[in-house]
């Protein structure tokens, strides 16, 4: 099932997700199968579930875009632990449509997560990888990438996004 991608203003992208403490189980597959055609459709390369509504601390990312599936990354609870150099690179949010602005990142960035079946592990990335797992790590704790630009850029942008609110274009 392909979910809607849930907007800015909606309160599930601002507050931090509920960690997840049931694993292996029919409905975690499910989601995460959904989650991963979710952010397909949406030609995303990361996805984190209160994006589609659902405040659980569950992110999928896929930097080849289903080209790759050894590349296909499931991260539940993750924390990230470590983050070295900087980048500095247009990013975008599937939650913020049409709107890109450069954003500095760690260059490579380590996380801490569990799997599907609930065992620990780390995972690190570099340039594109190491982008998303800190963008989409942010997302479960309610942090969007615009926290991470100037307040005169990120107010433009809520500006605007307010403005197409008002005109509906914005559901």
């Amino acid at each position: 099932m392909v979910y809607p991608i849930v907007k800015f203003g909606d309160p599930v992208l601002e507050r931090e997700a509920e960690t997840v403490t049931e694993f292996d189980t029919p409905e975690l597959h499910k989601l995460l199968d959904d989650m991963f055609d979710s952010m397909y459709a949406a030609k995303g390369v990361g996805l984190a579930a209160p994006q589609i509504g659902i405040s659980k601390k569950i992110a999928v990312i896929d930097c080849s875009n289903g080209e790759n599936p050894d590349e296909k990354l499931v991260i539940i609870n993750p924390v990230v632990v470590k983050v070295e150099g900087k980048q500095e690179g247009e990013e975008g949010c599937l939650s913020i449509p049409t709107f890109r602005e450069q954003v500095k990142r760690g260059k490579r960035a380590t996380v801490r997560a569990q799997d599907v079946k609930g065992v620990e592990f780390e995972t690190t990335g570099e340039d594109l990888l190491a982008r998303a797992l800190q963008h989409e790590t942010d997302h479960l704790y309610g942090r969007l990438y615009i926290t991470h630009i100037s307040a005169l850029k990120r107010d433009l942008i809520k500006r605007k996004i307010k403005k197409k609110q008002r005109a509906g274009d914005w559901e």
